[in-house]
């Protein structure tokens, strides 16, 4: 055997990531919020990317479907025998402003009477007050409600341990540790710090909590109580032996009921500053006028980007060389991001023309007609690979006339028919429990086997854990804990009218 070096030719096939499908990959999967970030930072480094408004160029991008043309400035004026600006001049000297007298008794104004910085709008949001949060809610009263410097010091520390739902989280010895106060004069500062308001902050645990707001409304008589220590009682539905232990009929307990579900389980998320997001549809569809249906991509989640070639030629020719190679690279950079924003555009309103044909039904009959789906199916109908479809489906989000739904929502899993026909979707099948459910009498409640047999005799073939699977998907209880707080509820309507009558 001999070893030598030898060269060998061989051909092969591979897929290269480069950068720039790196990126289109990237951009196709990325929300709203995200690409706007994305495109920021890219316009801050890129000197020849500049942002175009959604009204600017050509109209909205629109499906097959078809919709009217969009509302130009052309086409306005050619209506209307005039030029926009004739009709709306745009003259920041007719804006009204605010006299330098009313403007000067606004702590907030400047000397330009509200006026935002470089521009004529008015900075409206610079008179408004700053959101009061939970800790300089308690602080103001804190500030109130003691005299002594001492239990003042102590209230503050119990503040530093609230949480953003008003429990108080703190180690009590820790603290006592800390500031060297002893036990009774922490307990004293505590029991003051537990009647601010809103009731129920500073409570170390849930009964704790809504015992405080019960106390606030005089309601804490010994039934509350009994029904307060044993919430996993009333977790369960154990109405029975919470009545007992309470010591009160099934009319009073479904009183009781009542007024502690009006109870706040979170009182100080009332000050959460973090305000939820609003959805912002990817997709519009509406109904068209042919009877069909006219998708459409949300111009305000329609990022675009103009490339600024006239800047680039009037730079580059009097360039040195390495900022002319630098300019190279960043015209070369912006092409390609300005032909993926619109790549992506096309294949998301492909890929949402493809839902809208396949979920046809749904949108005219609603969910309980939605028909099962799969990426597959839609790849396979738009020519493009299953991982395309689902990158633009993740975080992508359709207004229809039934709601604003995530793409992912039209694609479910298939129940096999009963009779031999056409599957169903999980989703219409879940649909169909909870409706079952909320319709049934108290002296029929459908227990697991019983919603099989019904769902059978529709057609859909499904087992007894599927069933209980998507009822506690649905955070819908089992059929016992329903029958008993059917029957209590019944037992006290009952006793109502017993009374009304008797009166």
């Amino acid at each position: 055997m001999v070893l030598a070096p030898k060269l060998h030719l061989r051909q092969t096939q591979s897929l290269v990531m480069t950068p720039q499908l790196l990126q289109s990959i990237k951009l196709l999967q990325m929300t709203h919020l995200e690409l706007e970030h994305f495109l920021d930072a890219e316009i801050e480094r890129n000197p020849l990317l500049e942002r175009r408004d959604s009204g600017e160029g050509e109209g909205e991008w629109r499906g097959e479907a078809g919709a009217a043309a969009a509302n130009t400035a052309e086409a306005i004026s050619d209506k209307l025998d005039s030029s926009l600006e004739n009709l709306f001049p745009d003259d920041p000297g007719t804006h009204d402003r605010i006299g330098p007298d009313l403007s000067a008794q606004w702590k907030s104004a400047g000397g330009n009477g509200l006026q935002t910085a470089g521009s004529g709008s008015y900075d409206l949001e610079g008179t408004t007050a700053a959101a009061v949060t939970l800790r300089d809610h308690v602080n103001e009263q804190i500030a109130l409600a003691f005299t002594d410097p001492q239990q003042r010091l102590i209230a503050h520390e119990l503040a530093e341990g609230l949480d953003e739902a008003g429990y108080m989280l703190a180690d009590m010895a820790e603290i006592a540790e800390r500031i060297g106060a002893g036990p009774e004069a922490l307990a004293q500062a505590l029991a003051v710090c537990q009647t601010f308001d809103p009731p129920g902050l500073f409570a170390r645990s849930l009964s704790e909590c809504l015992a405080l707001q019960l106390i606030a409304r005089d309601r804490y008589d010994p039934a509350m109580r009994a029904m307060v220590d044993n919430l996993d009682l009333l977790a369960k539905r154990d109405f029975h032996t919470l009545g007992r232990l309470c010591g009160v009929d099934s009319e009073d307990l479904a009183d009781m009921l009542a007024e502690i579900r009006t109870l706040d389980p979170k009182p100080g998320m009332a000050f959460s500053s973090g305000a939820a997001d609003p959805v912002v549809p990817d997709v519009v569809v509406k109904a068209a006028g042919d009877g069909g249906w006219a998708v459409e991509l949300n111009p305000e989640t329609l990022p675009r980007v103009l490339v600024n070639e006239p800047y680039y030629a009037e730079v580059s020719s009097r360039a040195r060389e390495e900022d002319r190679q630098f300019l190279s690279e960043c015209l070369q950079s912006a092409n390609w991001l300005s032909r993926s924003l619109d790549q992506r555009a096309k294949t998301i309103l492909k890929v949402a023309s493809e839902i809208v044909r396949q979920q046809d039904r749904f949108l005219v009959s609603g969910v309980s007609h939605l028909r099962p789906l799969n990426l597959r199916t839609v790849a396979e109908a738009i020519g493009m690979h299953e991982s395309t479809v689902s990158r633009v489906t993740v975080n992508k989000y359709m207004m229809t006339p039934r709601g604003t739904f995530e793409l992912r929502y039209f694609f479910s899993s298939a129940l096999a028919s009963a009779d031999g026909g056409d599957s169903h979707s999980s989703e219409a099948v879940r649909e169909r429990i909870r409706r079952l459910i909320d319709e049934e009498a108290a002296d029929a409640v459908l227990s697991d086997d019983a919603l099989v047999d019904i769902l059978h005799r529709e057609g859909i073939d499904i087992a007894r854990r599927t069933v209980a699977k998507y009822r506690e998907a649905l955070n819908i209880p089992s059929s016992v804990q329903r029958r008993r707080e059917k029957r209590m509820l019944a037992a006290a309507a009952h006793g109502a009218n017993a009374v009304s009558r008797s009166a």
